[in-house]
């Protein structure tokens, strides 16, 4: 394999740990212009040692999950405005299921301070989060517990999610293809994810836009088939028309772009 020059051996060691790179935070980390960024980008990505996206590049990664650390850090600020949307979303004493995730993560947070929820979780992290949360009535699933992220999978898990019918289902995906299916690694994650939107009357998908850019190999189901989907940029117009087809209420937080019919 070519031996790479040093700066781009250091950029491409940052988009295998980060997942994503861009010409911005590059040219200040490097000291040097956005052209020589973009051109070690070219370069990079000639060698098929990254893909080109709008504004940086990813690392080939569509059938290797991110480092947990890593994908909380991915979009950071995009989830951070996902969460609050959901969280207006959510009205006080309701009752929900929120899946494994970073995103979801981000949306336990925006909800610490509502008032009368219950809320089921496989997640750790977000138990963790809501734990404290002073009018929130918490419930964890019982399973194998998956040490890299925190998250609850297996039939114990499957088991317990199926005791309850909620109000709402707020899930993840690690991935959306360009068709609009939603995909995920591990396939015991996918059937507690299943399990999580048969019981829910109403079913928000989260995902920033970088899910667009990702693959991964087990279908949870299909954006069709959600309630409400909110993320942090427009999506394609092909998922747009999709959503607009399927009746899907499409968010774009912060924006608050509405593509769908009421």
């Amino acid at each position: 394999m070519q031996a790479l020059p040093p700066r781009q051996t250091d950029i491409l060691d940052i988009a295998r740990s980060e997942g994503r790179v861009d010409v911005e935070s590059l040219s200040r980390r490097f000291g040097v212009t956005p052209q020589t960024i973009r051109k070690d980008l070219n370069d990079l990505c000639d060698m098929e040692r990254l893909h080109r996206v709008h504004g940086g590049a990813v690392f080939p990664s569509n059938t290797v999950n991110l480092a947990y650390r890593a994908r909380r850090e991915i979009a950071a600020e995009g989830k951070a405005r996902i969460a609050q949307t959901v969280a207006q979303l959510i009205p006080e004493n309701a009752s929900l299921i929120l899946n494994i995730g970073t995103t979801t993560e981000a949306v336990a947070h925006s909800l610490r301070r509502h008032k009368g929820l219950m809320v089921i979780t496989n997640n750790l992290n977000v138990a963790m989060i809501l734990s404290e949360a002073p009018d929130v009535d918490l419930v964890v699933s019982g399973g194998m517990v998956r040490k890299s992220d925190g998250g609850i999978v297996g039939a114990a898990a499957v088991d317990l999610i199926k005791q309850f019918k909620v109000d709402y289902a707020v899930i993840g995906a690690s991935a959306i293809d360009g068709e609009g299916a939603l995909l995920d690694f591990d396939y015991r994650e996918v059937r507690v994810a299943q399990a999580i939107l048969s019981q829910a009357r109403q079913k928000i998908l989260v995902a920033d836009a970088s899910k667009f850019e990702r693959r991964a190999p087990v279908q949870i189901g299909h954006i069709s088939e959600m309630d409400i989907f909110v993320t942090d940029a427009p999506p394609s117009d092909d998922i747009q028309e999709l959503c607009l087809a399927s009746d899907v209420e499409l968010i774009v937080s912060d924006q608050r772009e509405f593509a769908s019919v009421e």
